[in-house]
């Protein structure tokens, strides 16, 4: 029995905050339970790091409310909550609550009441009428009772500007509540009823209420309370009101959950498969930590290795988690894994809703899905007695998180495997540069598939010189005649094509022909794309969205025109060229959620569709055997960004894209054009060799100190106030004029965005050759903006970033 808990919550702060324990409670908390506590005047749902007898040094408030009888998260998963918050310098209450989904547990609302002189200012108002003044109509309304915000909204609508206007005279009082959701009312498990023996009755009964009472007196013992519908009808609502009287007995019975599969065969692997396989093998029965790079060539196989290992694992009553970059989680694939592993298969995916996802989570911690496949928060899934994680295409941007927590799933996932003794699969077709050196290292051990499975051919790659195009059409085309020609051959022939444009929109930017002026965002300093099918302009970052000038915003000429070309304009093009094909668009644009997303995709594999136009949607994994072309459209795009990873990002997403070539019987071909063929990264992609790209690169990074030759952070300071970015990003730099030995701090420096959702940004970038230096001079650095009062907002860190812009 604890007095006191330390309950870590979702605040910009380090430090847990102490809490005492009533009574009722004292031998029910546990680490890792959730509870709902007071912080100032609101209530926060935190989780609990300790409970203790420790006495604090001022008055401890009581905690209010157990949300979790059984821990959420198990001692492992706290303790790499907290190891997550400490390496990416993540407040801990914040680490804590994005490792789990279970935010529909907890409903947020407002209470709002008179205060005394709101009340008084009621009395001496006269009663109007619902046409008068929404104020007089809130505070009469309120004089009979406190209202949720919520009610009193339904009730007038215009209550919302009334309910400021009055909070800012001190007229009413806002309280925020924080309350559990009914566990009866979930749609997790099933429902049970039965007569609670010597139970109380009321003598006013409904007449639901008897007939259910007479069926449980006729038929003892459990029901299922749907079913039971069909017997006694209202017999739903008549249980809950009579288990509120102690008449029955309500809970809740693990529910079985249904999801239609066929069976699927289970291939023979090739000799390198079954090569990988008996290393994973081995170090699954070893019960040791071990770490493989499986970099296969587009079209190896990897998957087949990876259900493989999964099966293995399975056999030696271990669990598996298997982590896919976001958009390759469709439910095609979901359906592969209930296919070879049935019901013991849970999905993780953020597109899910929060019950769902929360449905999922419960039934992995209950033990019934031992096999895990998910995105990047399914890294925190509470899988017991994990024996294997295996994360698909390791080197996709999508694994690191871009809001705090920054962490990296890939890293968190070995991280969490070595404390579980576990093994990792690793598997690429393009490994991350740090991932392969490590494996030169003998950190990882590195696994190898250099053939497609039934001995399939790489697709044939030809590189389009663009500028040899204009020179010798002398117009300025999207496509060149080799494209064009190629496009043309395959339509006759029946199969199908892939073009790729990793640009959104029809056009990049409108300019000016009289001034040159650019038609910019309103909240970022980047240009406005022109996306033709809405006839607008759109920002990419924050979404404004402005209407299509007719004149110049600065000197109002009518000179309008439009520079660049995105996915949309690539299909209307095509449209316009091969008016009979059927054309699909694979973008943020036409996908609204994933099952847009799987409809495109499913239609396209059935050969709904004769051409897919896309950006990087379409370069992920996807295996239709008729695709026998894949085009290019502009391979620049991106490689002149102001990041030390533009060109090995360019290499991945041309070599993954060549991949979708060829898959089937009939030999496969990609045409990229570009302005820049001589660029390693392109000369490489074509050649599909990874080792002279990884060698070049390498070399690149070394003499620059960047990653993997040094540990690396970006740190942003930022404010909607240009004086006061200045001012603070001037502070830390003369914080950090001396830094330690072996630090080398770059900035400060406008930011590549130096304008972003109406914020401005200015940039450090600090590289150490030591991670333990680089981590106390971070944590430093936090300690300064605490000790200056920065706003909470005001600093931002990323360690080891996957993007600098």
């Amino acid at each position: 029995m604890s007095l006191y808990c330390d309950v870590s919550l979702p605040v910009p702060l380090d430090t847990p905050f102490t809490y005492a324990l009533p009574l009722t409670l004292q031998h029910r908390v546990q680490p890792g339970c959730r509870v709902i506590v007071p912080f100032g005047a609101r209530k926060l749902t935190g989780v609990v790091l300790e409970c203790h007898d420790r006495r604090p040094e001022v008055e401890a408030r009581g905690v209010l409310r157990l949300v979790d009888e059984e821990p959420a998260l198990s001692p492992e998963l706290l303790q790499l909550g907290l190891w997550i918050a400490e390496y990416y310098c993540a407040p801990p209450g914040e680490t804590l609550r994005s490792m789990l989904p279970l935010t529909s547990d907890v409903r947020t609302g407002k209470v709002i009441s008179l205060t005394p002189a709101g009340q008084e200012a009621a009395r001496q108002m006269p009663i109007l009428t619902e046409a008068e003044d929404p104020v007089a109509q809130v505070l009469h309304v309120l004089e009979r009772r406190p209202l949720s915000e919520t009610a009193l909204k339904k009730k007038l609508p215009l209550a919302a500007g009334a309910i400021r206007s009055l909070e800012r005279k001190g007229y009413v009082a806002i309280e925020r509540l924080q309350l559990v959701r009914d566990p009866l009312r979930s749609r997790d498990g099933r429902l049970m009823v039965e007569l609670e023996p010597g139970g109380a009755l009321s003598a006013k009964l409904s007449g639901a209420e008897k007939r259910l009472l007479d069926f449980l007196a006729l038929n003892p013992g459990g029901h299922e309370l749907v079913p039971l519908e069909e017997n006694v009808k209202g017999s739903a609502p008549a249980a809950r009101r009579l288990a509120k009287a102690g008449a029955v007995r309500l809970w809740k019975v693990p529910g079985e959950q249904a999801v239609p599969f066929a069976p699927i065969s289970r291939p023979v692997l090739n000799a390198e498969q079954q090569v990988a396989l008996d290393s994973i093998r081995a170090s699954l029965a070893s019960d040791r930590f071990h770490t493989f790079l499986l970099h296969g060539i587009t079209g190896s196989g990897k998957t087949e290795v990876y259900m493989h290992a999964i099966e293995a694992t399975l056999e030696l009553d271990k669990s598996a988690l298997l982590l896919v970059p976001e958009i390759a989680l469709t439910p095609a694939m979901a359906g592969h894994f209930y296919g070879r592993f049935g019901d013991s298969v849970a999905i993780l995916h953020s597109a899910f809703t929060d019950l769902e996802r929360a449905e999922q989570w419960r039934r992995i911690r209950r033990g019934q899905s031992r096999v895990v496949v998910g995105t990047r928060s399914g890294v925190f899934a509470p899988v017991e007695n994990l024996g294997l994680i295996v994360v698909d295409e390791e080197h996709d941007q999508s694994y690191k998180q871009e809001e705090a927590p920054r962490y990296h799933g890939r890293d968190v996932a070995i991280v969490r495997a070595q404390r579980a003794g576990a093994t990792v699969v690793l598997g690429s077709a393009t490994p991350g540069l740090e991932s392969r050196y490590n494996a030169t290292r003998g950190k990882y051990t590195l696994l190898e598939l250099r053939e497609r499975i039934e001995k399939r051919p790489l697709p044939a790659v030809e590189l389009i010189d663009m500028r040899l195009e204009f020179l010798e059409t002398r117009q300025q085309s999207l496509f060149s005649r080799r494209l064009m020609q190629a496009i043309e051959a395959r339509l006759d022939a029946g199969e199908q094509v892939m073009m790729l444009l990793n640009r959104r929109g029809f056009s990049t930017f409108v300019a000016c022909r009289s001034c040159g002026a650019r038609v910019e965002c309103r909240n970022c300093s980047v240009t406005l794309t022109y996306h033709r099918r809405e006839q607008r302009l759109l920002c990419h970052y924050c979404d404004y969205a402005a209407p299509v000038p007719k004149v110049c915003p600065k000197c109002e000429s009518e000179h309008i025109y439009f520079l660049g070309s995105g996915s949309e304009k690539v299909e209307e093009t095509l449209h316009q060229a091969f008016p009979r094909a059927r054309i699909a668009r694979l973008d943020r644009d036409t996908v609204g959620g994933r099952r847009q997303y799987e409809s495109i995709l499913s239609g396209f594999r059935e050969r709904s569709f004769d051409i897919l136009v896309g950006t990087q949607m379409i370069a992920k994994g996807h295996d239709i055997p008729n695709v026998t072309l894949v085009g290019v459209v502009s391979a620049d795009v991106g490689l002149g960004l102001p990041d030390f990873r533009a060109a090995e990002r360019t290499f991945q997403l041309l070599t993954q894209v060549a991949g979708r070539a060829g898959r089937g019987d009939l030999p496969g071909q990609v045409l990229i054009q570009t302005i820049n063929p001589d660029h390693y990264a392109i000369r490489f992609a074509a050649a599909q060799n990874y080792q002279g790209f990884y060698e070049k690169e390498l070399n690149f990074r070394r003499q620059l100190h960047y990653p993997p030759f040094s540990a690396m952070a970006n740190i942003l300071v930022r404010s909607e106030k240009m004086e006061e970015a200045l001012k603070l990003s001037g502070m830390l730099g003369r914080h950090l004029l001396s830094p330690p030995e072996n630090v080398k701090v770059l900035g400060p420096a406008t930011a590549p965005v130096a304008r972003l959702k109406a914020e401005h940004r200015f940039q450090f970038l600090i590289k150490s050759s030591s991670r333990r230096t680089l981590a106390e001079l971070l944590r430093g650095i936090r300690r300064f903006a605490e000790e200056y009062r920065w706003p909470a907002t005001a600093l931002v860190i990323d360690v080891d970033p996957l993007s600098l812009m």
